[in-house]
């Protein structure tokens, strides 16, 4: 079982003001191809997976915005680290 959730709202800086939009959109992108477990809300992604590999997706998700143009990004991350073991459902079962 996987030991943490991360959830994360990214905020790119972008050039010229332009909607931000399709940087969001790429960062998510990034989250659908590491394969992990993921749910987009309206405010922030939650991912579910092991804290290094979840730590590297946010790595990977903040280059990559830099590299599409963005001048700098915030992120703002909730982290939720059980070494026994979480899985999102544990937490929002008894809503759905």
């Amino acid at each position: 079982m996987n030991n943490s959730l991360v959830s994360i709202q990214i905020i790119p800086k972008t050039k010229n003001g332009e909607d931000v939009i399709p940087y969001v959109d790429e960062a998510i992108k990034i989250i659908e191809e590491s394969g992990v477990n993921y749910e987009v809300h309206p405010l922030e992604t939650t991912m579910e997976g092991e804290l290094s590999e979840l730590f590297d997706i946010i790595k990977k998700m903040n280059e990559r915005m830099i590299e599409i143009g963005s001048k700098n990004v915030i992120s703002q991350v909730k982290v939720l680290y059980q070494p026994s073991g979480i899985a999102m459902n544990q937490l929002t079962e008894k809503y759905r």
